[in-house]
């Protein structure tokens, strides 16, 4: 299954994702806040990560901020908005958490594991930042969903000759450092250069330091957006993204609470609601949501 298949899709996808970061994806329109599950402690085991997190009223959820329609921060913004956004506000009303009390912590590509792993319980709980599941990824922490399939494409300047994945080889094309997508393009034969932000690595495509960019089609056309006129997404997708949440692998009994938590929103609606209010608003038909993967054996 893929999100966004066609020019006049991303055309589409490019007027709303442009709304966005001109600074209105935080509008009552995109998301809601979510009241959480009354009395969610008393469904939880006794010792289990998702009691402790029901009882404390609160959780730490990491997230990107620069990536429109899926985790933006908004300039003079509060809170994020975003596809992953409104994933993880419903995995914490199912904690009996209003979304007001979830703590949002910024989280980059290269500091997702460890942020995770810190300390006993990690520096976040979850994390969901466009978070690609991988079995490198999996050996250090814990990957449950997915909840979206996408797939890797190229950025590249408005008069750029560059059409496919074909046209890179040889050439310097970036991502941020700690993504499969550098992996991915290295693969195909291209040079890969990592930058700590995507924000980084669009103002090189833009200034002609590189030739291309490279992550996930869904977020590439929010940069499209942001930057209508001077740059493009081209080629077919060359790779399939399963983004999943990442947890505490001291906590494996969340596994099967993420996935039973996703499950109940692919059929209850709320998840086809978060897309429709955030990426669908690009005109894109609302997906089938993918199958979650059976969790690690206890």
């Amino acid at each position: 299954m893929r999100l966004i298949r066609t020019k006049a899709a991303f055309a589409a996808a490019a007027l709303a994702f442009s709304l966005a970061a001109c600074g209105e994806a935080g509008n009552d329109d995109e998301g809601k806040d979510l009241e959480g599950k009354e009395d969610a402690a008393a469904s939880f085991e006794d010792g289990t990560r998702m009691k402790e997190l029901a009882e404390a009223g609160s959780v730490t959820i990491g997230h990107k901020t620069d990536q429109p329609g899926v985790g933006f921060l908004a300039a003079g913004d509060d809170a994020p908005t975003g596809f992953d956004i409104e994933i993880a506000k419903i995995l914490a009303a199912e904690l009996g958490i209003d979304s007001a009390d979830i703590k949002w912590v910024e989280t980059i590509s290269d500091n997702r594991e460890p942020f995770l792993k810190e300390g006993e319980n990690g520096k976040v709980d979850l994390v969901l930042a466009s978070y690609s599941i991988t079995d490198e990824r999996r050996a250090e922490v814990g990957q449950a969903g997915p909840y979206m399939e996408t797939g890797q494409q190229l950025l590249v300047k408005s008069d750029s000759d560059i059409d496919d994945v074909a046209d890179v080889k040889g050439k310097e094309v970036c991502s941020v450092t700690g993504s499969t997508s550098l992996e991915q393009i290295e693969a195909q034969g291209a040079k890969p250069v990592g930058f700590e932000a995507y924000s980084d690595c669009v103002e090189k495509v833009l200034d002609g330091t590189v030739e291309a960019m490279t992550t996930d089609g869904t977020i590439l056309m929010g940069y499209a957006a942001q930057n209508e006129g001077e740059l493009k997404v081209v080629g077919e997708e060359f790779s399939e993204e399963r983004i999943g949440v990442g947890y505490s692998l001291n906590n494996p009994e969340m596994c099967q609470f993420i996935n039973d938590t996703l499950e109940k929103a692919f059929e209850d609606g709320s998840w086809e609601e978060a897309f429709t209010s955030t990426l669908g608003k690009s005109g894109v038909e609302t997906p089938e949501p993918p199958a979650v993967d059976e969790c690690p054996a206890a």
